[in-house]
């Protein structure tokens, strides 16, 4: 096995990343901020220096039918099965510098180090930088993971933003065709597995004093609109013991979604996060009540028994208060476990640089979720400030940045071993 990533090679590399991430952060369509959507003259700028700088690295280059910039590096048998790394380069609007990015650049340096010693693995290796993630333009989410798996129905393409653009009209002012977005489409044999460094987006491993975790799965998720309807009425001549206040039942149901979740699976959320309540003048009992609840796990299993238990305590609020409760289901996705192997592999490369290795669930979506529909998917976390994302103040640190790459390092060479 070649030589691994020293200390001072992995400085140096974290910090060429860093730099990276600041010249990708001044391609912005808005001045003063971070904001790069899909099929924009910005998503073209991104796509050109990501692919120079996957050229320096003797990769071969092209950008697929949907917009995904991709570099390949060879393995030792020309027509490999590749090893997929990467992550994606929109953001969301007003945005933080790393989230995505960090794990296009952080593929790059793997790939560096391997080509700066003339080493090639059984495997190819190639790094993707997707093209829509966030979903910002056209909110259609992971449109550039979904293209490499042949996950576009025609109707996205009907699709318009906040322009009236179509996503059609936007593919050919791009450049690409719409017809051919189906060409995007990966074989499954052309993939081996797919590996994602990612920002945490969360506290649990700054709270552990940690650099890196290793992500056993992501969220699915569940989306409700509820409803608690009571009875209107003067606010001065009800007496309280003949109310039946919406309100006041959907604020004892709130309090009980977060007592009955904390009580759960501590991987498991709920949040209520959007509230309406009717008809909403000072001096009149809410009548009609209506928010929204958001439940998210690691699992399906505990995921949908926790909302069992949380509709059930809404009807049993309702039912002593003489009230009616109803939901309905308005987005559904599923967990996604990421594959043993791969996990096993993160572990052994972060076990070699940070001593230990902390296991954690994603709460929030990735590219990883539309791969894992074809291909094995691995994932690592990267410690960020107060776990803060999707705003300007998103930050890591370069030693914790150094430590990751060593670790990417260590995981994709893993495959030598193979």
């Amino acid at each position: 096995m070649a030589a691994l990533l020293t200390a001072q090679e992995a400085e140096q590399a974290a910090a060429r990343v860093m730099a990276r991430c600041d010249a990708l952060a001044a391609i912005s369509a808005t001045p003063g901020q971070l904001t790069r959507v899909y099929l924009s003259p910005e998503h073209r700028r991104a796509n050109q220096l990501v692919g120079d700088w996957m050229r320096t690295l003797g990769m071969i280059v092209h950008q697929d039918s949907v917009g995904n910039i991709c570099g390949r590096y060879e393995g030792q048998t020309p027509g490999a099965p590749a090893l997929l790394l990467g992550s994606h380069l929109d953001t969301v609007r007003n945005a933080g510098r790393y989230d995505g990015m960090l794990g296009v650049l952080t593929a790059l340096e793997v790939v560096a180090h391997l080509h700066r010693q003339q080493r090639r693995l059984p495997v190819a290796v190639e790094v993707i930088g997707f093209a829509d993630e966030e979903g910002t333009r056209f909110s259609v989410a992971l449109l550039g993971s979904r293209g490499i798996t042949g996950q576009w129905p025609a109707e996205w393409l009907e699709r318009t933003d906040a322009e009236g653009i179509s996503m059609a009209q936007a593919l050919r002012e791009f450049g690409l065709d719409p017809a051919a977005v189906g060409e995007a489409k990966r074989a499954q044999r052309d993939i081996c597995g797919y590996l994602e460094l990612h920002i945490e987006q969360g506290p649990c491993l700054e709270a552990a004093d940690l650099a890196l975790g290793v992500v056993t799965a992501i969220n699915g998720a569940r989306r409700l609109n509820c409803t608690f309807t009571g009875e209107a009425g003067h606010a001065g001549t009800v007496p309280m013991g003949q109310r039946k206040d919406a309100l006041a039942a959907a604020a004892e149901w709130m309090v009980a979604v977060e007592a009955i979740t904390t009580a759960c699976d501590p991987h498991l959320v709920a949040t209520v996060g959007r509230i309406e309540s009717l008809p909403g003048a000072v001096n009149v009992i809410p009548g009609e009540v209506k928010l929204s609840l958001d439940v998210r796990g690691p699992e399906d299993g505990p995921l949908a028994a926790l909302l069992v238990q949380l509709l059930a305590q809404a009807e049993a609020i309702c039912a002593r208060r003489g009230l009616s409760f109803a939901s309905e289901e308005f987005y559904r996705i599923n967990a996604t476990a990421c594959d043993a192997n791969l996990q096993r592999r993160w572990q052994d490369g972060v076990m070699q640089v940070q001593g230990r290795s902390m296991a954690l669930p994603s709460g929030a979506g990735h590219d990883a979720i539309a791969v894992a529909a074809c291909w094995p998917v691995g994932m690592l976390f990267v410690r960020c400030d107060r776990g803060i994302s999707h705003h300007p103040a998103e930050a890591v640190t370069q030693a914790d940045v150094a430590l990751a790459i060593q670790a990417y390092c260590q995981t994709v060479g893993s495959w030598e071993e193979a």
